[in-house]
């Protein structure tokens, strides 16, 4: 769920200078973006810049990287600091500040991390962009993505048959190394043509540059590529591309104008950074690439067939995302209001005597919703108060186990006085996502139940999150899953174990299958119980016992997922019906670690 953009200006950085008073219009736009995307990614990030015909013995390309949650701030406050310290006469001069200071330039790359395995020992080597020099410009790669691939072994031994030696066996190196190789041999079959034609070796690279199929070498790389990504990449020679995997799971925007191509994550950073309408920004189309060459020419093109049912990430919508894009806006309010029904029938209609809240800082939206639902339903004004007060701006569930518990135990307050003390009020609750349920079980009921409420209604925005996402978010540990665990303790106490061991005995028989082959078991430990029985279970696992009132948990449905997100159908966390086949590979051998005692707890 990495956070990217990329800035490629269509003029000379003299035509800024003069137009805006600053050759710093594309470094400004380039930090504007990334910190409206702050929520993607708060490890540390990165920024590459490439410059357009600079002279032989003069650098071309230049990058920065830094760990921790203000990364961005510290590299642009780095270059900030060398602008200040320049000559102001060459400050003012666009042509003399390119040749004189890094990131002046015409191209640049962003990036912000958010770890998708926080068993992965990290350090800066992990910041994108990650780049790949060579002495020809046209085979020196600037590359950044959000993405996570889900067949690391394979794409391994593939570089390693074709006599490569990959210096990790992640993700990111392999994709720049195979993109890398690729464009290796592109560039070569273009020079073996080109030769032909002319004898001048400067000519031929020109020639070469101008000619460059680089849809060609994105298609030969990405066509065992199994997982989600978005990958933007710029070329040392100033050809620069953005291209989405086929079934759309990571976004991609992009926006247009006759001086600018920008690309981001989420539309309201293009938005607010270019002061554009929503409906100037648009998405890439799954499966396909814009490719800008360096003369400035933009097209698109089709990398692989975008899939008829295209998986888009519901998990993007419900939590990851910015709130304030229009569409997620409104399918936030509607989560919020297709729980209605379900909340009216656990205080048994009661709406005088219930208070309704949200848990901060996600949740508010959907909270929204929901209490335009009520009013709908029972043409009532229900009492709505802001109980909880987050105190940590963390998000807990995705800092790593060592701290999450800690965390969770102060992150929250209550406001006192809120409800009537005495069992009078029940109190409803409204959050995003349930997923492991540490802040539920380590603060907030216990604070909750401080305030003396009749009954406690933990809403949940989005369905039980059962399975594990391989795709770019860090949950992939079965045991840790509050609903996973609920499930087991069914099965066990109903003398239903069995099941537990046949699930495993077939994930086994197909561990050694090719991806396309296995078959998500895991999904069978749930079809025994209804959602309420399995709610039920939730319940029983994060209560504390020092609760001494009810407590239920109000889960959203699949179908209410569906109705609030139409266009937003990858629902593996909650269905298990993952999106390509390495994700049922992945599935297997999760649980299989499970069983087995063999995961891995950081």
């Amino acid at each position: 769920m990495c956070g990217i953009a990329m800035v490629r200006l269509l003029k000379p950085l003299d035509y800024y200078q003069q137009k805006y008073g600053t050759w710093q219009y594309g470094l400004q736009k380039i930090y504007l973006l990334l910190e409206k995307q702050h929520n993607r990614g708060q490890e540390g990030g990165g920024i590459g810049a490439v410059k357009l015909d600079m002279p032989p013995g003069e650098e071309y390309i230049w990058r920065e990287r830094k760990e921790g949650a203000h990364a961005i701030q510290e590299i642009i406050a780095d270059v900030n600091q060398q602008i200040e310290q320049t000559d102001p006469n060459i400050l003012n001069d666009a042509t003399q500040s390119k040749l004189h200071l890094p990131f002046a330039a015409e191209m640049y790359m962003g990036h912000l991390r958010y770890s998708s395995n926080s068993n992965q020992q990290f350090s800066v080597m992990h910041l994108h962009p990650f780049l790949r020099r060579h002495n020809w410009k046209n085979r020196t790669l600037l590359l950044g993505g959000n993405f996570n691939l889900t067949n690391v072994d394979e794409l391994f031994e593939y570089l390693t048959l074709k006599g490569q030696h990959p210096r990790d066996k992640v993700d990111t190196f392999l994709m720049l190394e195979q993109l890398g190789y690729r464009l290796d041999m592109e560039v070569q079959k273009e020079y073996d043509f080109i030769k032909l034609r002319y004898s001048n070796d400067l000519a031929i690279t020109q020639k070469i540059e101008e000619q460059l199929d680089i849809a060609s070498f994105i298609r030969k790389s990405e066509f065992m590529w199994d997982g989600g990504y978005v990958i933007t990449g710029m070329l040392g020679h100033g050809d620069a591309f953005v291209f989405r995997d086929s079934k759309g799971i990571r976004p991609c925007f992009y926006y247009v104008d006759d001086e600018v191509v920008v690309v981001a994550s989420e539309r309201p950073g293009i938005q607010t950074s270019m002061n554009v309408k929503e409906q100037d920004v648009k998405e890439l189309t799954p499966g396909t690439a814009m490719i800008i060459k360096k003369n400035g020419n933009i097209k698109f093109e089709l990398i692989r067939g975008a899939d008829k049912h295209l998986r888009k990430c519901s998990f993007e919508r419900i939590y990851f995302s910015r709130g304030n894009d229009i569409d997620i806006y409104k399918e936030r309010k509607r989560l919020g209001e297709t729980l209605t029904d379900s909340i009216l029938k656990s205080i048994d209609y009661d709406v005088e005597n219930s208070v309704f809240t949200f848990i901060p800082n996600t949740a508010e939206v959907a909270f929204q919703g929901m209490i335009d639902g009520i009013k709908k339903k029972t043409k009532q004004n229900p009492h709505t108060e802001k109980v909880l007060i987050k105190d940590v701006k963390l998000r807990t569930f995705i800092s790593q186990n060592k701290t999450r518990n800690d965390l969770a135990t102060h992150v929250y307050d209550v406001t006192y006085g809120s409800i009537r003390r005495g069992k009078v009020d029940n109190l409803i609750a409204i959050d995003d996502s349930i997923v492991r349920g540490t802040t539920l079980k380590q603060s907030l009921l216990k604070i909750i139940s401080r305030l003396e409420p009749k009954k406690i209604i933990i809403v949940s925005s989005s369905p039980q999150i059962r399975y594990p996402d391989f795709y770019g978010i860090d949950m992939s540990k079965m045991s840790e899953f509050c609903a996973f665990r609920a499930v087991t303790q069914l099965l066990k106490d109903t003398g239903r174990q069995h099941i537990i061991d046949e699930v495993y005995q077939k994930s086994k028989a197909q561990e050694h299958l090719p991806k396309e082959q296995v078959v998500n078991y895991v999904t069978e430990l749930y079809a025994p119980f209804t959602d309420e029985e399995i709610s039920a279970q939730i319940v029983k696992i994060l209560t504390p016992d020092e609760v001494d009132c009810p407590v239920e948990i109000v889960f959203q449905t699949i179908d209410g997922l569906h109705e609030a997100c139409p266009d937003y159908k990858g629902d593996w966390y909650f269905t298990g019906n993952y999106p390509t086949p390495g994700g049922n590979r992945m599935i297997n051998k999760s649980f299989i670690d499970y069983y087995e005692g063999k995961e891995i707890i950081d």
